[in-house]
């Protein structure tokens, strides 16, 4: 048996898997932790939507009638300021059937809520 000098090239070797330039990732949306449920969400949930025109509104009222609060992103129709009108009192007709709450968060976001949850209106601010 011949032992053979361990240069710096066999010493400090790269890992078998590792090629010159590419970088390794996470998947996040791949992992799974113990305390997750596996499966879909029970019970009322976030949801993040965007809206084009005024029909879009019929399938975001039915996730407000199935009580989930909603995060409306409306940065497409900020210069119609009559669709806006309209999207925003069918949206307060609608909070008012579900007992929710319709405020306008940001430049071109509102908060729709459903089952008795308020938007507070004051702001959460850091000190100085």
């Amino acid at each position: 048996m011949t032992t053979q000098p361990m240069g710096k090239k066999q010493m400090f070797h790269k890992p078998q898997g590792h090629v010159a330039g590419e970088q390794q990732y996470i998947d996040l949306g791949a992992m799974h932790f113990a305390d997750e449920t596996s499966g879909s969400h029970k019970g009322a949930m976030i949801k993040v939507a965007e809206i084009y025109r005024f029909e879009d509104l019929k399938n975001i009222t039915k996730l407000l009638y199935e009580g989930h609060t909603l995060l409306i992103d409306y940065t497409s129709l900020a210069n119609d300021e009559l669709a806006l009108r309209r999207i925003s009192s069918e949206l307060q007709s609608v909070a008012s059937d579900v007992k929710g709450d319709v405020a306008g968060v940001g430049k071109n976001l509102l908060v729709v809520t459903s089952g008795g949850l308020v938007v507070d209106r004051n702001k959460i601010r850091g000190s100085y």
